[in-house]
């Protein structure tokens, strides 16, 4: 049997599991606590710096990161008292310090405003702002506005952790602490192979995806307008993923949670989406016309390919394929 600690959790006793955390303990009794550098998916550890989520232990004379504090028999916790609350407050106020006003920034949709948002703390803040990184545009596909970041190390665990790329660290000390891209190059020239596990773990904008902003602003301007759960179509794998579509088009992926791939996608996965709304696309099935022979070194140009093929239903194109099995 696994062994089970029980504590104290907001007047309530509760177990946990052995490995578990206060946060994790909390999730499961419904209690939400809210979190940054903590990311509660598939082979992320926590880190417990970014300081959202403290809560109050009895006995102790500081608030405790809840994302790695794992709970002790006859521990006393408390998520909701005003000194827990407040703490948690006076983080947020402090990040917002450093971040582009909200109606400005990259991303208003972001995980830390909508916890900016749900925690009912101030947009603007007492706290004077630092001097913050300028923009990197080398890469093709990711937007790098280190402004709005928060140094909570989440995307050098994707890249380092999860995806084992490591060409993301942080670099250089106190308030000049920044995130690099291998020898502190822009990312499009560093060893970047663009998987993006590092813009969907982003929770501040700070790396997102480049099609979805304004490039002389860096303000979001695309969102979605719904998403929805499918598959990747690139190979054989099948990686899961979550498509967000804004009228008839795909504006971004993501990777979901699936034995396959556990919410990780490659390249293709997460940016090769371009092709479904690409002119050239085939969208009807086509058979070759009577009397053209086969060639395994022609080139069809677009307009020209009707000399060759012409359009079929489905259910003559699949019938022609089978009768070309049965011959076989």
């Amino acid at each position: 049997m696994t062994d089970t600690i029980k504590f104290t959790l907001d007047g309530r006793e509760v177990e946990a599991e052995a490995g578990e955390t206060i946060w994790q303990v909390a999730e499961r009794q419904g209690t939400t606590i809210p979190h940054l550098c903590w990311h509660p998916a598939p082979c992320y550890r926590a880190d417990g710096n970014c300081r959202a989520c403290v809560v109050e232990v009895e006995g102790e004379r500081v608030l405790a990161a809840s994302c790695v504090r794992k709970p002790t028999p006859g521990m006393k916790v408390k998520t909701t008292s005003e000194r827990a609350t407040k703490g948690r407050e006076l983080v947020m106020e402090l990040l917002v310090a450093d971040q582009p006003p909200k109606a400005d920034s990259h991303d208003p949709n972001s995980k830390f405003w909508q916890w900016i948002d749900t925690m009912g703390v101030a947009t603007s803040s007492r706290f004077p702002t630092a001097e913050r990184p300028q923009a990197d545009t080398t890469h093709a596909a990711i937007a790098v506005n280190l402004d709005a970041c928060i140094n909570c190390g989440l995307c050098v665990r994707a890249c380092r952790e999860v995806q084992m790329n490591d060409v993301i660290g942080m670099a250089y000390r106190g308030a000049g602490a920044k995130v690099v891209f291998d020898f502190d190059k822009g990312m499009g020239q560093s060893t970047c192979v663009a998987c993006g596990e590092c813009v969907q773990a982003c929770p501040t904008g700070a790396l997102m995806e480049a099609s979805l902003l304004d490039r002389s602003t860096g303000k979001r301007v695309v969102f979605e307008d719904k998403s929805v759960d499918t598959l990747c179509p690139y190979c054989g794998v099948g990686c899961q993923t979550t498509v967000h579509v804004k009228g008839d088009r795909i504006i971004s992926v993501d990777g979901r949670d699936g034995p396959a791939n556990q919410n990780r996608l490659c390249v293709k996965g997460r940016f090769g989406f371009d092709y479904i709304h690409h002119p050239d696309r085939l969208t009807k099935p086509l058979i070759r016309r009577e009397g053209v022979a086969k060639d395994a070194n022609i080139q069809i140009r677009r307009d020209r390919i009707d000399e060759v093929f012409r359009e079929a239903t489905w259910e003559e194109a699949l019938e022609k394929a089978a009768s070309g099995l049965k011959r076989i």
